[in-house]
């Protein structure tokens, strides 16, 4: 066996921190809560060079790219305070490339947050915030 598949090994035996551990919790409740409000799961954890999407989906005529994030509390600021000017200016990045890898489609697009509560690792709340901010300038689709 060779170095980089025992490194894997080991790896992939290791538990997951605690943070990643409520992030996995945080997308699936997303997912399911989106799901249940009519949207179209396309798919999860789109990355690029430029970063990654938690979740895209299709409503109508258009894809939503949701960020989604997960809290066990609220005391200091609202998760969704977390996408600052330099992950909108990322998730915008990285839809334009998912846009370029489906050829450029002709649709709309919007930027949504899921913002998920956890108490001891249990969903407590969910809030869907629809187009919470739009494509950071200077990029711009169609």
């Amino acid at each position: 066996m060779n170095l980089w598949r025992r490194f894997q090994a080991w790896w992939a035996g290791r538990p997951r921190p605690l943070a990643h551990q409520h992030g996995a919790i945080g997308e699936a409740a997303a997912r399911k809560h989106l799901r249940g409000l009519g949207l179209k799961f396309l798919t999860a954890n789109y990355r690029s060079r430029r970063g990654e999407i938690d979740l895209i989906f299709r409503d109508g005529d258009c894809l939503a790219f949701v960020e989604v994030k997960t809290r066990s509390s609220e005391e200091w600021t609202r998760p969704a305070a977390a996408v600052n000017a330099r992950k909108r200016r990322l998730l915008s990045q990285t839809a334009l490339d998912y846009l370029r890898l489906l050829k450029n489609p002709s649709v709309k697009i919007r930027f949504d947050i899921v913002e998920v509560l956890l108490t001891d690792g249990v969903v407590r709340e969910i809030r869907h915030l629809p187009n919470s901010f739009p494509m950071e300038k200077p990029y711009r689709y169609l």
